[in-house]
């Protein structure tokens, strides 16, 4: 028999057979069961470990949380503070505005012409009175000469009516006593009558061409007055139209157009002030103007008229303010920023704007009150930037928390910082 064939067959299970030492081998079921019994238990054992150790961590993280919670609960921050101030008796309110001058006129002819003698130019200052220019028109003269010889033609016209009239009185005043005693007939006594009420009442016809005459005389004289254009009142000339040789006419509709005079001693200033700032202003409120391109200097003035009445569309007050300009530094036309100075109507507190919370209840602030913060809602009026106008929610002298931490909550305990509670 080769020693590589499988040896003979016994008649007995070849697991069930013993090994050359006699040991019969365990059965390979058993040992599997075992192993997984084994491996089971391992598991189980890991697992148990794990779900131990999560718990672990879970309950440490757990503690700590509730430990922080108790922490920040317990903690008392320390908070920067400010007083909240009442406003001042009087706020300001600055607007743009442009300088006017207090008077200007335009400057027509009032005698048709031409000009021969021109005395100002843009730029020149005059007074009152003071000539401008002169028109020539020599028919002016030739019309008065006529209306001179037409008025004495008059007065003479009226002299004779006059002595006609003495006349028929005189003949009358006889004959009315002739007709009386019947020397002189009815008939020629109302002729007499009738006579003197026709000379009365041609010495009246006289008298009123004369005073007619007289009328027109003064017309002619005046529009010679106005061949000399002169100036209305004191003032700058600030537009010329006119050259000499000019040709002016002097019509009510179509007239030229000589100069454009302004009075700049006084400036006048036109605002219109929202209706928030209008009440309260009056004539007599302070104002003060500053013009960009003067650096440092300011203007002061006074509200000197207001319309009494907002405009419905706009809802602002016309306010003019009077700056006196005796250097006449200002000039009309010249943009400015008004600040006006209007007496409070209605008291308001100043609050810092680093105290301002915003949430879901609108504007607050955090009062500290016996070392517990208090939060109150409050009524904003209008806002400066650096702090807020309030009208309603806090009073003057509370201590307000500034840049409040974002969990601040109504009832919590605070800790001032020293140097804050002295300011």
């Amino acid at each position: 028999m080769n020693e590589n064939s499988p040896p003979p067959s016994t008649g007995v299970p070849l697991r069930e057979r013993p090994d050359d030492h006699g040991v019969v081998p365990a059965a390979p079921t058993r040992r599997s069961s075992r192993g997984r019994n084994i491996f089971g238990l391992i598991v189980i054992a890991i697992l148990a470990g794990a779900l131990g150790v999560g718990f672990w961590q879970h309950y440490r993280l757990h503690a700590e949380v509730m430990a922080t919670a108790q922490a920040r609960r317990d903690f008392v921050p320390t908070v920067r503070t400010a007083a909240i101030r009442a406003s001042d008796g009087v706020r300001s309110a600055i607007w743009p505005g442009t300088t006017e001058a207090f008077e200007q006129a335009n400057i027509y002819a009032r005698a048709s012409g031409y000009i021969s003698k021109r005395n100002v130019d843009i730029g020149s200052r005059v007074k009152a009175g003071d000539t401008l220019v002169e028109i020539t028109a020599p028919e002016i003269e030739h019309q008065i000469a006529q209306a001179q010889g037409t008025l004495a033609q008059l007065r003479a016209g009226l002299q004779q009516a006059q002595a006609n009239r003495d006349l028929a009185q005189v003949t009358w005043d006889r004959d009315s006593k002739l007709v009386q005693q019947g020397w002189v007939t009815p008939q020629q006594g109302d002729t007499d009558r009738l006579n003197l009420q026709a000379q009365t009442a041609a010495v009246a016809v006289a008298a009123a061409n004369v005073t007619a005459q007289e009328a027109q005389l003064r017309v002619l004289n005046q529009q010679k007055t106005y061949q000399t254009v002169v100036a209305p009142f004191d003032g700058t000339v600030t537009q010329r139209n006119i050259d000499v040789g000019s040709l002016v006419q002097a019509d009510a509709a179509s007239g030229t157009f000589l100069f454009a005079l302004m009075h700049a001693d006084v400036i006048r200033i036109q605002l219109y002030v929202p209706q928030d700032d209008a009440f309260g202003l009056a004539p007599g409120t302070d104002a003060v103007v500053r013009v960009p391109e003067i650096p440092g200097r300011e203007f002061p003035g006074k509200v000197t008229r207001i319309a009494e009445a907002l405009a419905p569309g706009t809802r602002t007050l016309l306010t003019e303010i009077d700056v006196p300009n005796p250097d006449h530094a200002l000039t009309p036309g010249v943009y400015c920023r008004v600040e006006l100075k209007i007496p409070r109507k209605t008291p308001s507190l100043i609050v810092p704007s680093e105290a301002v919370i915003f949430n879901r209840d609108g504007l607050a602030v955090a009062v500290v009150e016996d070392g517990v913060a208090r939060l109150r809602n409050i009524t904003t009026v209008r806002d400066f930037g650096t702090s807020v106008e309030v009208s309603a929610g806090v009073t003057a002298g509370d201590r307000v928390i500034l840049n409040p931490q974002i969990d601040l909550t109504d009832g919590r305990k605070v800790m001032v910082r020293a140097d804050a509670a002295k300011k």
